[in-house]
């Protein structure tokens, strides 16, 4: 099975600098790009509802700084620092920063970070491709720590600041965003189908261009996600 690829987000208030970094980004096969915010708020909302495994994040902005984004956000992706300003290297190793480039960044330093964190990131993903590896999980469900099995999941539906889980032998109102359930759950068999569903790939009876059926559920599919589900449904 070919590697899954890192999902990225690109913040940036600056438009050029867009242009350029989306260009490489799309240079490298191994990254998909699947968001860009030009502000701390855009990205803040972005990161509460997408799975993200690396950030492009500039410093200097309006308003908050990526510095603010990386104290307000629990558990930040792993961030690569872009930046026109040489003074926010020292304070970038207090967040973890994979690596600090200074613009105008050329493909060639761009490459580097980035091959440094897919470094990190291959060995710290190692184990997914190993069949023994545990893919439980906890999360809290009624005042209570609750276990959950991937294989048991049926899909899940997001529902304000909580999200229902259904699985083969209950259901579960669980206080998680749809973005984090979405990490936990294995991605060769679990995607979104709309903003608001999560389905395991292996449970859907039949499906259209509008529809996913799941254990005799029928779900939207949203305009967005139509052409991944036939992808991954061949």
């Amino acid at each position: 099975m070919p590697a899954r690829k890192v999902r990225c987000l690109l913040v940036d208030d600056e438009t050029a600098a867009h242009y350029v970094l989306v260009n490489y980004i799309e240079r490298i096969d191994r990254l998909e790009l699947v968001g860009q915010c030009h502000n701390v708020l855009e990205a803040m909302n972005f990161l509460r509802n997408n799975p993200v495994d690396l950030i492009f994040l500039d410093i200097n902005m309006p308003e908050l700084t990526g510095f603010d984004l990386l104290r307000t956000v629990n558990t930040p992706p792993p961030v690569i620092l872009t930046t026109a300003y040489s003074e926010f290297a020292l304070e970038s190793y207090d967040f973890g920063a994979i690596d600090y480039l200074l613009k105008p960044i050329t493909f060639p330093r761009f490459l580097k970070a980035v091959e440094r964190f897919l470094t990190n990131w291959a060995s710290s993903n190692e184990s997914t491709n190993t069949e023994e590896v545990d893919t439980t999980f906890m999360v809290k469900a009624d005042g209570n720590w609750i276990r959950i099995d991937p294989k048991d999941v049926l899909y899940a539906q997001s529902l304000g600041n909580y999200v229902k889980v259904f699985t083969s032998k209950q259901n579960h109102l669980i206080s998680i965003t749809t973005a984090e359930l979405e990490q936990k759950l294995p991605a060769n068999n679990f995607m979104r189908i709309h903003k608001s569903y999560i389905v395991a790939i292996d449970k859907v009876k039949r499906y259209n261009n509008q529809t996913v059926v799941v254990n005799d559920a029928e779900l939207p599919v949203g305009i967005t996600y139509r052409r991944e589900l036939a992808e991954r449904m061949k």
